[in-house]
């Protein structure tokens, strides 16, 4: 079963209820969960989600996930060699303006052979994924 690479913009969106794109994220996200379907992230990712939920309701449910996820060993810490990588993808923004999260993302869904990302971030489609919302 393919595994399925958790972003910062789809997470926020199921958590905050206010957000754009829960509607469209949340019964996807649910269904992911159920699914039984692996479902990665990386610590960067969940440090831009800490971030954003930190004066949030929603914040022990970053800490929560972050816990799940270890637990299972779906939460990857990028090495030193994938982080210089996504640098180097940064510098030349092949896919458009993203942040740095976003290439480290990248190069661990290449290395990991996921081609799905639970996010609707067009710099996912730029970067040649699949967004699932």
């Amino acid at each position: 079963m393919n595994s399925v690479f958790l972003d910062t913009v789809g997470l926020i969106a199921v958590w905050d209820k206010a957000d754009q794109w829960h509607k469209d994220a949340e019964p996807v996200f649910l269904k992911l969960v159920t699914s039984g379907r692996p479902i990665l992230t990386t610590t960067p990712v969940l440090y831009e989600c800490g971030n954003a939920a930190a004066r949030r309701p929603y914040r022990t449910a970053v800490d929560d996930l972050r816990s799940w996820l270890a637990a299972k060993g779906w939460l990857i810490e990028p090495t030193a060699s994938t982080l210089d990588t996504a640098w180097a993808e940064y510098r030349v923004a092949n896919a458009g303006a993203a942040g740095i999260v976003d290439p480290v993302s990248f190069v661990v869904m290449r290395q990991l052979g996921i081609t799905d990302a639970f996010t609707n971030d067009r710099h996912f489609q730029a970067a040649g994924f699949a967004t699932l919302f």
